[in-house]
Parts: structure tokens; sequence; C-alpha cells
């Protein structure tokens, strides 16, 4: 069984988009960011991928500056590198291109080995009656789960 510590969530995506595909990543940080990502200093809320010269750059992900990081600490907005597997990269290249979908990340984790890792999705961006379709679809499970829940008292 895999072992991951979850660092940083991206609720607001499972909101905006329809996930249609999942995949991992590795990050290239440096060293003062791998400490404060490791701490949870990490924000994904307003985070995208893009594909540029061959290679998948996120960008808007925000990683704190390290405390004890002095002069070694870099831009915490700056756009960092995602890997994938070459074949990963084609299948992505042309979901966005042809289908018109979008990469966002989906989560921030470290895994068993201590390496970073980003989940990101190929996902396709809901309308307005989509969310709210949605919010209601929740709001009526939860109100199912109360009245079971009461009726078993």
């Amino acid at each position: 069984m895999k072992q991951r510590k979850i660092v940083a969530n991206n609720k607001k995506a499972r909101h905006d988009y329809f996930v249609e595909e999942r995949y991992e990543a590795g990050i290239v940080l440096t060293g003062t960011e791998i400490k404060s990502l490791r701490a949870g200093r990490i924000n994904l809320k307003e985070s995208y991928a893009k594909i540029e010269r061959g290679e998948l750059i996120v960008y808007g992900m925000h990683i704190s500056p390290y405390e004890q990081g002095n002069r070694f600490n870099v831009d915490s907005l700056r756009p960092r590198k995602l890997l994938l597997h070459r074949q990963e990269l084609r299948k992505l290249i042309g979901f966005t291109a042809l289908k018109g979908l979008t990469i966002v990340p989906l989560s921030v984790y470290i895994n068993e080995r201590g390496l970073a890792k980003m989940e990101i999705a190929v996902a396709r961006g809901k309308k307005l009656y989509d969310k709210r379709d949605a919010a209601a679809r929740r709001d009526a499970d939860r109100h199912m789960r109360q009245s079971v829940k009461n009726f078993n008292r």
C-alpha cells in the first residue's frame, strides 16, 4: 500500500472542473522550497499547468519562503517544472490542443520515498448550472443522511 503525506489539496479545482484523467508528476524544487513544502506552507488555489516547449510548467502555485532560508529563498510564485514520462506528456498535449481541456493540479504530497509529487488532472470547465446542480445534489444527500440518522434513533 502506498504511503503518502498529503500536503495540499485544491478543492476549488474539483468545484470548478469535471476531472477527466489523473496523472502523477514530480515537481522540480530548490532546497528551501522542499523544506517549506514539507512544513505545509503551500497554496494551490489559483494554480494551473501549461505545456511550453515540450515541458509541463505549473503557474500560480504559492510556496511560502522558508523562514530559516535567508538568501537561498526563491520567488514564492515562480513557475515550476513538472516531470512526466514522454508518452504521458504527448497525451496531455493531445487533450489540451485538440479537445480544449485544461490541466489543473489537484493535490501535492510527499510519497513513501520522500519525493514531492503533484497529482494533476485533465479537466473540463463546469458551467454555472453544473455547479448549482452539484450543490443541490450535495444538499439532498446530506438531508437524506440526516433523515436516516434521525429515523434510526
